[in-house]
């Protein structure tokens, strides 16, 4: 499919550059099949969208300070480093800025007197680095890195301390993310009550977002579009539960486009959750089959993404065009730290 009809004008004033407090306070634009007119709701209302026996899957990925300023140790030349995917105990892949002045086997001086050899050019155009020294590489980038916001946050107004807590989720616990699975960003532990107390439950995956979620698609066409591999987990006992929970008649919502891809890598075609793990570049397009979710809670997302792509396959791209087209014109906030919507087909 042609990419930019996935394309649509936002103001600027609408991308939101911090949370509202509290968490839970955001608004949710609700988006039932195509028949039904669209609901202004708020993200409190969820337990009252959602029936008993349903089932809220959560990503509990951490993430890491993996933002690097540094320079060649050979030469002044300034370079910026995202972590984009773990490869192992001292390597990871990055995109690096101003690439072009680094040589394979530079070192590299971050932060913190923290350094990396750049070993290896990939295709994509991003970077292998080995980081020196006999520190667990978590220690290194707690000293020398800092919250990997997205680019249209951190340009606008840079990153502080509050976004060490604001832009990590309740759920938080493996650590390995370099983007925060931002629809679960609007859950506080009142909000969590309320879901247990209706009798829907509640279950939990793992899948490490990498920066290639903020990449834009250059492609014209949906079909020469490659999408970056991230590493994700479903343990057997999860997905046992949520088999047991569809057979009993409850529906399976992922809460963010993370956990959805993720759950999608994992269901077969007859609608089973399978054990999952290793890396998943799943790309859903519209015409793609869903068979291992039956909604979803998202953020708003950025013209042309991937993750716009995504949103309109499971409602229909007409239908998601239309109701980005209501949030705008009802101000609703856009993108990570923005309001919600309850996408159920």
């Amino acid at each position: 499919m042609r990419v930019d009809l996935f394309d649509f004008e936002l103001p600027q004033d609408r991308i939101a550059l911090r949370p509202v407090r509290p968490r839970d306070a955001a608004r949710m634009l609700l988006v039932r099949g195509a028949q039904a007119p669209f609901e202004d709701r708020g993200v409190r209302d969820l337990p009252d969208l959602l029936e008993p026996g349903d089932v809220l899957v959560f990503n509990d990925t951490r993430v890491i300070p993996a933002q690097l300023e540094g320079r060649r140790a050979k030469g002044e030349a300034r370079i910026g480093a995202t972590l984009h995917k773990r490869m192992d105990l001292r390597r990871w892949q990055a995109f690096v800025r101003n690439a072009k002045r680094i040589k394979v086997q530079d070192q590299l001086v971050f932060g913190g007197g923290v350094t990396a050899i750049a070993e290896e050019r990939h295709a994509d155009g991003s970077i292998t680095l080995f980081f020196e020294g006999e520190e667990p590489v978590e220690v290194l980038l707690d000293r020398a890195g800092t919250m990997p916001l997205p680019p249209y946050i951190a340009q606008k107004r840079g990153v502080d301390e509050q976004d060490i807590t604001d832009y990590q989720t309740m759920f938080a616990r493996e650590d390995g993310a370099v983007a925060a699975p931002t629809a679960s960003l609007h859950f506080t532990q009142k909000l969590i009550d309320a879901i247990d107390a209706k009798g829907i439950k509640r279950e939990t995956l793992t899948l490490h977002v990498g920066a290639g979620t903020f990449l834009p698609v250059k492609a014209d066409d949906t079909d020469d579009h490659a999408m970056h591999s991230e590493f994700g987990r479903i343990t057997q006992a999860t997905a046992d539960r949520l088999n047991q929970a569809r057979e009993a008649g409850g529906r399976i919502v992922a809460v963010g486009t993370t956990a959805l891809r993720l759950l999608e890598s994992a269901g077969d075609a007859n609608g089973k959750i399978r054990e999952f793990a290793g890396d998943t570049d799943i790309f859903i397009t519209p015409g793609y089959t869903f068979n291992g979710v039956d909604g979803l809670m998202t953020n708003f997302h950025l013209p042309k993404s991937t993750l716009m792509m995504l949103v309109s396959a499971l409602m229909g791209r007409e239908r998601m065009m239309a109701a980005y087209a209501h949030a705008i014109a009802n101000n609703y906030r856009f993108y990570s730290y923005g309001d919600s919507s309850l996408l159920l087909p």
